[in-house]
This record gives structure tokens, C-alpha cells and sequence, in this order.
């Protein structure tokens, strides 16, 4: 029987120095492939992080802090156009002494630049302190329809805008497309209104059409004298002229004092053009009685003359 060799150690003169096996993984004295495991298990948690963040940012469920210089303000036509300094103020103050506790929203423009939805009285209080940092959400509206009803809905609950202002953003986001007419404005931006409130928007439209950028309390115009003005406006095209021209002429410096100017204009009686009597032809009188009336009477004025007239009248439409 032959018989079995020992087998020895190599010679280290013949091999050379070979380098150990690596058998470490992620995890010290686990086998290999719990190590890739770990590692497949911990990039996987990781994409799931990166994947929510960017959703919870693109959804407007996040937080970020933004300088103030890369926002546009006037991103959208402000739908607030009287600023209270007394409440300015205490803006400021709060903010000076807590913080900006709530934020801004935002619709990200590209290129580092965000529009601004709401918030504009917060960005004016943080620039006024020289706090260049602004906390804000940022929101992905469809369409700028989208964006004012958000601006809206903002300032409808934080600090109800006046009818003057609501009528004031319709017509803008009509002038601007954003909407196919005023009509369509007034139905989206105020579609959780009342019928009733909705009418009187369209009420003090009238008077944004006449008076805007010629009144200088629009937002002090109370809702009972502003839909007196608009309905006024409303019956007589020509009024609006009649207004400015009285604004112009008194020149009022109080809010009160451009009311009782437009509340006495609108009450004041039509001049009536002083009564004319003519001739125009033997045995007829023609009698004018201001705008709109004129009588005729006379030896000649019968039933024939009567035909005549109504013929030429006809023939005149």
C-alpha cells in the first residue's frame, strides 16, 4: 500500500508574500453577501428619503428658507391695494420678536427666481426689518388662474379684502387673459361666495371701470355707498365723467370728504335744457322740453300730418 504524503508548508522563498482574502462586508464578521445587503438596503432608504423630500418640496409640504432679492413680487397683480400701516406695524413687531412663523407661497419661475402667490405684506415687513431671509412654500399652480384664486383665498382668510379690491382683481385678471372675460373672473376667483356676494362685485366693477386710479380711498368705499355708486354708473354711461370731473374740481383729502363728493354728485339733478318754442312750418309748434321730449301741436298737426311724420320716421331706422 503506498503510502500517504504529509503535506508541508510552502517554501516563502518560492511563493512569495500572497495578501489575505478580504471578507469584511458593510458589517464587521458578517459573510459577503449580508454586506450587500446592508449596502442595497441602506441606498434604497436613502433614494426613498431623496424621492419624498423632492415630493414634499414639489407639493408644497416643505419649508425652505429663500433670500428675499430671488423673489418677484409682482409676480400677479396684488389683489390688496390699501396698506394699513397700523397693522403693518404689528406685523413688524411680531416678526421682529418671534420670527416669521408662517410662510410665504411661491410658484418657482426657473433659473433661481420664484413669483410670489401670498404673502406679499410679510415680504414688505421682512424687507422694512432688513431680514433678507424669507421662509416659504413653494406651490405648483396649473395656470395663473390657479395662482389668483390662491392669492385670494390667502387674503380672504387672513384679512378680508374690500368689494373695491375683489372687483379690482376680476377686472385685472380679465385685461391680463388670465381669464376669457370678467364674467368667468368673477365666477373662478369668488366661486366660494354667495350669489349674493358675487352680484355685488359685479356691482363694484362699474365703479373700478369709471374710477380706478382716480379715487384715492378706494379700499375706505363702504359696501352700501359703493353699490349706490355702481348701480348709479350702471343706469347712466355718462356719469363716470361727471365724477371725475367733481373729484378733480374738490380735490378731497380725507376718505370721507372723496364720499360726500361722489354721494353729491350722483344725487344731483340732471340740468334740464330751458324749454324752446318753434315754428317750423304754418300751423305747426314745436315745443322742446329738455332732453328726450318734444310736442307737437297746432291747425295742421291731424291725422294726415300724423302719417307723414310716422312715414319719415320710419324711413329714418
Amino acid at each position: 500500500m503506498a503510502k500517504r504524503k504529509r503535506l508541508s508548508a510552502p517554501n516563502p522563498g518560492l511563493v512569495g508574500d500572497v495578501p489575505p482574502l478580504e471578507t469584511k462586508s458593510a458589517f464587521s464578521g458578517s459573510a459577503p453577501i449580508a454586506g450587500v445587503a446592508a449596502d442595497a438596503a441602506t441606498t434604497a432608504a436613502l433614494d426613498e428619503v431623496t424621492a419624498e423630500l423632492r415630493a414634499a418640496r414639489r407639493e408644497g409640504r416643505m419649508i425652505i428658507d429663500l433670500p428675499l432679492s430671488v423673489i418677484q413680487t409682482d409676480y400677479l397683480v396684488r389683489d390688496r391695494i390699501v396698506e394699513d400701516d397700523e397693522a403693518m406695524q404689528v406685523l413688524m413687531a411680531s416678526l421682529s420678536d418671534r420670527g416669521q412663523q408662517v410662510p410665504v407661497e411661491l410658484a418657482d419661475l426657473g433659473d433661481g427666481r420664484y413669483g410670489l402667490i401670498s404673502g406679499w405684506r410679510r415680504c414688505q415687513a421682512l424687507t422694512r426689518l432688513n431680514m433678507p431671509v424669507v421662509k416659504a412654500i413653494i406651490r405648483t399652480p396649473q395656470d395663473a388662474s390657479e395662482a389668483y384664486l390662491s392669492m385670494i383665498e390667502e387674503n380672504e382668510i387672513r384679512v378680508g379684502l374690500s368689494y373695491y379690491e375683489r372687483a379690482r382683481i376680476v377686472v385685472k385678471a380679465a385685461e391680463q387673459g388670465v381669464f376669457p372675460d370678467e364674467r368667468a373672473a368673477l365666477s373662478a376667483l369668488f366661486q366660494a361666495g354667495s350669489r349674493a356676494r358675487r352680484s355685488k362685485i359685479g356691482t363694484f366693477i362699474h365703479i373700478v371701470h369709471a374710477l380706478d386710479g382716480t379715487l384715492r380711498f378706494p379700499g375706505a368705499l363702504a359696501e352700501r355707498a359703493g353699490l349706490k355708486l355702481g348701480r348709479a354708473l350702471q343706469g347712466n354711461p355718462k356719469l363716470d365723467l361727471v365724477l371725475v370731473k367733481a373729484l378733480a374740481k374738490t380735490d378731497p383729502a380725507t376718505s370721507e370728504a372723496e364720499l360726500a363728493c361722489l354721494m353729491a354728485a350722483i344725487e344731483k339733478p340732471e340740468s334740464k335744457s330751458a324749454e324752446e318754442t318753434l315754428h317750423p312750418c304754418p300751423g305747426v309748434t314745436m315745443k322742446t322740453h329738455g332732453a328726450g321730449k318734444v310736442t307737437l301741436s297746432g291747425a295742421q298737426v291731424d291725422a294726415a300730418f300724423r302719417a307723414k311724420l310716422l312715414g319719415w320716421l320710419k324711413a329714418q331706422g
